[in-house]
């Protein structure tokens, strides 16, 4: 495991290695997912050929009319809202909402800790109080056991993936 005090001091390319290297499933249940667009140029592309390559792509995010994330708003108290944030990467994500293996849902439960999975490895941030995502600490995680800290983590997210609402296929209610 590597620990990195700040998410913003974990190096891009352990990012961009990550995401180049799984070949089975990459998840992004960050609750706004919005430095992925900044810190990670070409990464729709990047991730349409890991998905035109069977790899599973999934994003969590947080839903942009929500109470949580109106509340989340009020607490960062800084321009660009948590809610702007999600439409950011609703918008990129959008750009892939037709290519098979990529799926994209709505959760609010996960506000205060991203999960980033790569296979056997993941990112993951929990968010102090008060403080935006890239001022949280980051813990580098590999799967090294069963049950062990990472099957930890990669079951919380399964659990709020299994909750959360499609992004693409809202159903409307019948009645």
């Amino acid at each position: 495991m590597t620990v990195y005090p700040y998410r913003s001091a974990c190096p891009k390319s352990i990012w961009r290695n990550l995401i180049n290297t799984a070949r089975n499933e990459i998840v992004f249940a960050g609750y706004t997912n919005y430095f992925l667009w900044l810190e990670h140029p070409n990464l729709a592309k990047a991730l349409k050929r890991k998905a035109q390559q069977g790899c599973k792509i999934r994003f969590l995010v947080g839903d942009p009319e929500s109470d949580v994330t109106r509340r989340r708003e009020e607490v960062e108290n800084v321009p660009l809202t948590v809610s702007t944030r999600i439409r950011i990467t609703l918008s990129e994500i959008e750009r892939l909402s037709d290519v098979p293996g990529v799926e994209a849902r709505y959760g609010d439960e996960h506000i205060a800790m991203s999960v980033f999975r790569f296979d056997a490895e993941m990112l993951v941030t929990p968010h102090l109080a008060k403080l935006v995502g890239h001022d949280s600490p980051m813990l580098h995680l590999r799967r090294c056991q069963d049950d062990g800290l990472f099957d930890r983590f990669a079951y919380h997210a399964s659990e709020l993936w299994s909750g959360g609402r499609d992004v693409w296929h809202q159903t409307q209610p019948t009645g």
